[in-house]
């Protein structure tokens, strides 16, 4: 047994990292007591974690259980749309609102995450890194609460697009050009860099689901 109790409020927050991070992947199932366990929380406190995840469609159910949702082809499709989009208008408004703190922040994130890419999944967790950092720049709250809940249900897919060959040098190239952007105040090529970037990593995961369907 857990010997510390984490408060009720975390209880949310921990499956969802946990989520986030692949602990439990797509079609998982989720058991209140074991969850329970695990985090050192009451049964209580994660069964409205779980009624939460189940309104945000992060969970589904599979008869009387529920599992970690996944994404059909067309929901995948709906959402790089939304996210394209999103992403897109954070960069613009970076470029118009970004401290000179947080650009410099973009862009030793940048220079630090070459290193990783040969290590996808380290690649992946600093990506996500990065563009929530052009989310905060953006300063629109509003804006960075609609991106958060797109990047959870980002976590709904089993494989990153990084682990594509040859896509982590490319995504670091798009990123310092997105950086770039956003430095010279250049609100539409910020605009335009970021859009197209996320376009890349939807057409490259395309690609990883037919070479997929290919060799089962």
């Amino acid at each position: 047994m857990s010997q510390s109790r984490q408060p009720h409020t975390d209880a949310y927050s921990l499956i969802l990292e946990a989520i986030d991070i692949g602990v439990y992947k797509p079609g998982d199932r989720l058991v209140e007591s074991e969850l329970a366990e695990r985090f050192g929380v009451s049964r209580t406190p994660i069964r409205e974690a779980l009624q939460r995840l189940e309104t945000q469609s992060l969970l589904e159910r599979d008869g009387r259980s529920l599992i970690v949702a996944s994404l059909d082809h067309n929901q995948m499709a709906e959402l790089y749309v939304v996210r394209r989009e999103l992403e897109g208008l954070a960069a613009r408004l970076a470029a118009q609102h970004a401290t000179e703190e947080e650009i410099k922040v973009l862009r030793e994130m940048v220079t630090a995450d070459d290193a990783l890419v040969d290590d996808p999944s380290a690649l992946s967790r600093a990506n996500r890194r990065f563009h929530e950092q052009i989310h905060l720049a953006s300063h629109n709250r509003y804006l960075v609460q609609q991106l958060d809940l797109v990047h959870r249900t980002m976590a709904l897919m089993a494989t990153t697009s990084l682990a594509a060959r040859g896509r982590g040098e490319i995504a670091q190239s798009e990123h310092k050009g997105i950086v770039d952007a956003i430095e010279a105040r250049d609100e539409d090529r910020a605009q335009k860099a970021l859009r197209e970037h996320i376009s890349i990593a939807f057409m490259t995961r395309l690609q990883q689901d037919a070479n997929k369907r290919e060799r089962s």
